[in-house]
């Protein structure tokens, strides 16, 4: 299978850089969990769009900096996952990281959200910033 990550924006300009080296650590994140890198999308987007992401198909009105859609068969991975890049602005700031670290974290916590893990619960959560930060290393 041809593994298949790509990159667009929805209702935003925006230029990902870095591409090829974000595109060969997804596909070893995913490796290292002993998964199969499949057809995964990565959609850049405003606050607003993800917003009405967020309430139409998950009934949450809440903003967030991350949906993802898991089409994921057996142990290959597929999926969309939508990232709200003024959220994940914000979360720089707030949390005292560059742009650019945030935007991995945010891409590999949907990464991780495709390979099985959850974060609804302190523990789960907890495993989650674990794995992220695991990841993190890898780049």
């Amino acid at each position: 299978m041809k593994t298949r990550i790509h990159f667009f924006n929805e209702d935003i300009t925006f230029r990902l850089h870095g591409i090829i080296k974000r595109r060969t650590w997804l596909i070893r994140c995913i490796e290292s969990e002993g998964k199969t890198a499949g057809e995964v999308n990565f959609i850049f987007c405003s606050e607003a769009f993800l917003l009405k992401m967020n309430i139409d198909y998950l009934n949450h009105d809440t903003l967030t900096d991350v949906i993802t859609f898991d089409y994921t068969e057996g142990d290959v991975i597929s999926g969309d996952v939508f990232i709200s890049l003024p959220q994940v602005k914000e979360n720089a700031i707030l949390f005292s990281r560059t742009f650019n670290d945030e935007l991995n974290r945010v891409m590999v916590h949907g990464v991780l959200h495709l390979c099985g893990y959850k974060d609804k619960t302190p523990a789960r959560e907890k495993q989650m910033r674990l794995k992220e930060d695991e990841k993190l290393k890898m780049l």
